[in-house]
């Protein structure tokens, strides 16, 4: 290598670790310092006086701003274009759908070829069950031979199967390579280590790595493993297989349409029953088991548009406010992902976007009035609770607003003399009681249904009377509990609250490489929103300190109740943890914009539509890191890789 050559890979290097971030920041530190600039007294008027006169006070916001025409439009094109990004290569549509179920450990699936071949590797799609086939190979299918991997390439005492279906590799394309046949083989045999296990799909390439086409192999004692041989894909890859925690998630919502007793009983059901929902229309493929996450995350973008316009009022502040999420790298990769976070983190938007619609309410209105966001607040927190205990964090935020609602309200009344406070008390409790606890008891409680019919009860047996029932859903809480607490080991990419807040630690989910060409995404932020986001949390806390900003408060509130339990939780955790954070985030970038597009005059606007297209340009820049779209090793390298031995790309 030349010292030109060196020169530039140290130049390139450079320009990853540096000069990107560095610009980043710059503009940022630009942004704020203007920001600081326009909130202080303008130029010519007596605001300073005002501040300095008049003492400011936590009061309820003026008034709820509501939805115009003019919204319609740019909410209806935000929609379609995050819905055609949100669906576009989330996944193959087809997969195969038929299995065969192995009926026990003794008997062997024979497969036969129309003439002797050499057999160079096999392709397999899994299902349930757990363990793994013992492969053997026949000439003349009486005298077996079996294929293992050999003794070097092994670190136990004995060989392994070289064909397996572990926990962690479900409802995916697998290899068992033939290595050291050196003949011809016609039979081919297969034998579950364990009853009632499943196999999909069967894929046999000769030497040479050409297919052997189904027209050449018979199978009569298993036909599923060859009706589905033009679903076949070159090679596994996310677009194809489960990745990352669908392991878990869509795994359990399959088992759910199966009547199976699930695997993984970490978390509540409800997210999982909404997978099992979008299989159930799509089937069960990766676009059938991510559809859902998609869509709900399109919908994530349509609630945070009517929140932040009924917060402030401005077209343009919804429009670009609703932007920075959607451009936020985290909503994009979690939401096209079979997990359950996704699930967790709408309920969490709509809890406190029903809150607000309380704490905004008409104080001299009838109390029925205040009833049906009360009750929605409670209902998408209950929904939410069933679907993730991530939720459940936001009840200190929920009661929070709700206490500073109920004394802002006692002060109002006596402000202006009004009695009948006590009974407008007790009744709100009342009704908290029944919307905040009972209805969501309930909704757990209703959500651990599938569970009851894997162990033959049903709701027309009375299995919602049935003790076991409830025996089952207390059993599931505590094994729940025990899991969390003890979930300590190490992990590669686990991470704590405070990496998070800087973005320091992506956690990666595929990453696949030929050297020269690379397909890899990850779950972590888009560093406009997150860094820019946390910058106006603490321009929050002022406002709220020298202004006493409800709206600042009400934030700043929401931030913290999903932040904070974090700081005392000391099992392993990953970045997606912060995920619900990122919506205060937003919301908080979003009183900015209000500020600046509120007290700036002429161009200077302009910085609150730069800073969206800066988030716009990171998500273009990061597409390839966001998608598993294949893009060169040196873009990922040189470009993408801003905090090296950290950023894993």
């Amino acid at each position: 290598m030349g010292a030109l050559d060196s020169l530039k890979i140290v130049l390139n290097s450079f320009t990853t670790a540096v000069i990107f971030p560095v610009i980043t920041v710059y503009f940022l530190a630009r942004f704020f310092i203007y920001y600081r600039k326009i909130t202080q007294p303008l130029v010519g008027t007596l605001e300073w006086i005002t501040e300095t006169v008049e003492k400011p006070r936590l009061a309820f916001p003026l008034r709820r701003h509501p939805m115009g025409k003019k919204d319609i439009a740019p909410l209806a094109i935000i929609i379609a274009v995050f819905a055609f990004l949100a669906l576009f290569q989330l996944g193959d549509t087809s997969a195969p759908q038929s299995f065969f179920h192995f009926p026990d450990t003794q008997s062997r699936i024979v497969i036969e070829l129309d003439s002797p071949q050499a057999i160079g590797s096999l392709m397999y799609y899994t299902g349930l069950g757990t363990g793994s086939y013992k492969l053997e190979f026949s000439t003349d299918g009486f005298t077996w031979q079996e294929q293992k991997i050999p003794d070097n390439q092994n670190t136990g005492e004995s060989p392994s199967p070289v064909m397996d279906q572990p926990y962690s590799q479900l409802f995916k394309w697998r290899y068992a390579n033939f290595s050291g046949v050196n003949q011809a083989v016609r039979y081919i045999g297969l034998t579950a280590t364990r009853d009632q296990m499943e196999l999909g799909e069967v894929a046999l390439y000769d030497s040479a790595g050409a297919l052997i086409t189904g027209s050449r192999v018979s199978c009569p004692d298993a036909p599923e493993l060859f009706d589905e041989q033009q679903l076949i894909p070159a090679w596994p890859t996310y677009m194809n297989s489960m990745y990352f925690d669908e392991i878990y998630h869509g795994r359990t919502a399959y088992e759910f349409l199966n009547g199976v007793y699930p695997y993984e009983t970490t978390h509540p059901p409800l997210g999982k029953e909404i997978i099992a929902l979008s299989i159930y229309i799509l089937g069960m493929t990766p676009f059938g088991w991510r559809f859902a996450g998609a869509i709900f995350g399109v919908a994530m973008l349509v609630f945070l548009y009517i929140f932040i316009k009924n917060l402030f009022g401005k077209t343009a502040v919804a429009v670009c406010g609703t932007l920075l999420l959607g451009f936020d790298f985290m909503h994009f990769v979690q939401t096209r992902i079979a997990t359950i976070d996704t699930y967790g983190v709408f309920f969490i938007l709509l809890a406190y976007y029903f809150m607000y619609r309380l704490m905004t309410a008409d104080s001299h209105a009838p109390f029925r009035k205040s009833l049906v966001p009360l009750a929605l607040s409670g209902l998408f927190f209950g929904i939410g609770s069933a679907s993730k205990w991530i939720v459940i964090y936001a009840a200190l935020g929920l009661v929070a607003l709700y206490i500073i609602r109920l004394v802002l309200l006692a002060r109002l009344y006596k402000e202006e003399r009004q009695s009948g406070y006590g009974a407008y008390l007790v009744k709100t409790l009342l009704f908290s009681a029944l919307f905040f606890i009972l209805i969501p008891v309930v909704i757990y409680c209703l959500s651990y249904i599938p569970y009851g019919l894997a162990r033959n009860m049903t709701v027309s047996g009375g299995m919602l009377w049935n003790r076991d029932y409830y025996k089952i859903i207390w059993d599931n809480q505590v094994s729940m509990l025990a899991y969390h607490s003890k979930l300590t080991e190490g992990h590669p990419y686990a991470s704590r609250w405070y990496q998070w807040i800087v973005d320091a630690r992506p956690i990666l989910y595929v990453n696949r490489s030929d050297g020269t060409m690379r397909s890899s995404f990850a779950a972590f932020g888009n560093p406009v929103v997150w860094w820019g986001g946390f910058i106006a949390m603490i321009a929050m806390a002022f406002r709220v300190i020298k202004h006493r900003d409800v709206k600042a408060l009400f934030i700043i509130i929401g931030y913290l109740s999903q932040l904070l339990p974090w700081f005392a939780i000391t099992r392993v955790v990953f970045i997606y943890h912060y995920f619900p954070s990122t919506l205060f985030l937003v919301l908080a970038l979003a009183h900015i914009f209000d500020t600046i597009l509120e007290r700036s005059r002429g161009r200077y606007k302009r910085a609150v539509y730069g800073y969206t297209v800066a988030a716009g340009v990171l998500f273009a820049m990061f597409y390839p890191a966001l998608t598993g779209v294949l893009a060169p090793q040196w873009y990922f390298k040189y470009f993408l890789r801003w905090i090296p031995g950290a950023w894993p790309f």
